[in-house]
């Protein structure tokens, strides 16, 4: 059974993390992670057929770190403004601190030149510890729809 005050630490993270990703605000995003944690985005295809090919895997937290500071310090991208759209949340298995948790998203981009476009949606289905009332990313696997995104992957899904 999961109680009121978990749900509300599962809420704000997913809200929290839409913030801090479209605010590019991206030390704030990195710390929505646990201490220990993975990060993948894999393609639905790969996904249902069970396959664990990734577009995008970090297996630590210091591969989290690495793609941070490549993001903000070498890798030129089309400058841009990510908006994350995320709905459905819903806790599928409660064990302990440890809380399975699948959301769907679309993340939209806008231009430099004012375009808007659709640039990637799917489901997440994820593993959330909560300590002390905060909530945490342990496993996140962002699920993309579109197995071949439209642009690099410059920001986080």
């Amino acid at each position: 059974m999961m109680t009121a005050e978990q749900r509300f630490a599962v809420y704000d993270l997913y809200a929290h993390y839409a913030s801090t990703a479209d605010a590019c605000r991206f030390d704030d995003w990195l710390n929505l992670f646990a201490p220990i944690c993975s990060y993948r985005i894999i393609s639905l295809e790969n996904y249902a057929a069970g396959m664990p090919l990734c577009l995008m895997l970090c297996e630590s937290r210091d591969m989290l770190i690495d793609r941070i500071v490549s993001l903000q310090r070498a890798n030129e991208y089309a400058i841009h403004v990510d908006r994350h759209m995320i709905s459905g949340i819903r806790v599928t298995q409660v064990q302990g601190d440890l809380l399975s948790v699948e959301a769907n998203f679309l993340v939209g981009q806008t231009n430099s030149e004012g375009e808007l476009s659709m640039y990637v949606m799917g489901s997440y289905h994820d593993t959330v510890q909560i300590s002390d009332g905060q909530a945490f990313f342990v496993d996140k696997k962002v699920i993309v729809d579109n197995g071949c995104i439209p642009h690099a992957i410059s920001t986080p899904i």
